[in-house]
C-alpha cells in the first residue's frame, strides 16, 4: 500500500512535483518504510501517470537523500545510519539558527499570535502523528518572519528526512511535553526580540531532539523495526 490514507490525490502542482510531495509525504509519516522498493510501473499506475514524471519524482527524492537508486535494484526508500542523522542534524541546527536570528528582528505581533495558537494546539494533542504535523508547523511559523523562501526550503528537506526518525522517537518515547517547553523558551525569546536567547534555545531544542533519537535507536540489531541501520548495510524490503 502506498498510504493507509486512502487513493492517492495529487495536488495542483506539475505532475512531477506533485507525485514528489506524495512520496516525501508517505515517506515521512512512515507508510513507506526503509527498503520499501519503488517500481515505476506500479507507481505509474498508483498515480494515473506515465512513468516520465514518477521518473523525474523519483530522482528529486534520490538528491533530498529520501531514496536510493541503484543499476540493478532501482529505487529503493534509504535509511540513514546515525553518522548521517548527526549530519543532518549538524546542518539543521547551522541553518535553522540563521533562519531564526534573521526572523526575531522582524517577527511581528500576528507572528508570535500564530506560534502562541502551534503551541496550544500541540497541547492538547494525544495523537502523536497529528502532533509531529503541529511541530514541522511551528518550525515553519519560527522561520517565516525571515522571508528567506530558499532558506526555508533547504530546512524543510532536512527536517523531511529526519522527521521519520522523529516519529519513532515520539510513539515510543514521548518527549512531547519536554519539546513544548523548549518551544514555549524559543517563542519567549522571540517575544522578548533577543536574538542570541532564540538561537540558544533553537540550538538546545535540536541538539536534545538528536540526543533522544541516538539513544533510542544506537542499537539497531536489537531493533528490526528501526528505520536507522548501521554504517553502510541496507535492508531488503517489500515492493511498492
Amino acid at each position: 500500500m502506498l498510504s493507509r490514507r486512502g487513493p492517492v490525490k495529487l495536488a495542483r502542482k506539475t505532475t512531477q512535483e506533485a507525485v514528489a510531495g506524495a512520496l516525501r509525504e508517505a515517506i515521512s509519516q512512515g507508510d513507506l518504510p526503509h527498503g520499501t522498493r519503488l517500481t515505476q510501473d506500479y507507481l505509474a499506475a498508483q498515480f494515473g501517470v506515465s512513468r516520465i514524471p514518477i521518473r523525474e519524482a523519483l530522482w528529486q527524492l534520490e538528491s533530498e537523500g529520501l531514496i536510493e537508486i541503484t543499476p540493478h535494484r532501482g529505487a529503493v526508500v534509504s535509511a540513514l545510519t546515525l553518522q548521517e542523522l548527526q549530519e543532518i542534524y549538524e546542518i539543521r541546527i547551522a541553518l535553522e539558527a540563521l533562519a531564526v536570528s534573521l526572523a526575531v528582528p522582524r517577527a511581528g505581533e500576528a507572528d508570535l499570535k500564530k506560534l502562541d495558537a502551534l503551541i496550544s494546539e500541540m497541547d492538547d494533542q494525544t495523537d502523536p502523528a497529528l502532533w509531529l504535523d503541529r511541530n514541522r508547523d511551528f518550525h515553519n511559523a519560527l522561520h517565516a518572519p525571515a522571508g528567506r523562501p530558499r532558506l526555508s526550503d533547504l530546512v524543510d528537506i532536512l527536517r523531511r528526512n529526519s522527521e521519520r526518525y522523529l516519529r519513532v522517537l515520539v510513539r515510543l518515547m514521548g518527549r512531547t511535553s519536554v519539546a513544548q517547553e523548549e518551544h514555549r523558551r524559543i517563542v519567549e525569546a522571540y517575544r522578548r526580540r533577543d536574538v542570541d536567547a532564540a538561537v540558544a534555545a533553537l540550538r538546545t531544542h535540536l541538539s536534545n531532539t538528536l540526543a533522544g533519537v541516538s539513544e533510542l535507536l544506537r542499537d539497531p540489531v536489537a531493533r528490526p523495526d528501526s528505520p536507522i541501520t548501521t554504517a553502510g548495510h541496507r535492508e531488503e524490503g517489500t515492493h511498492v
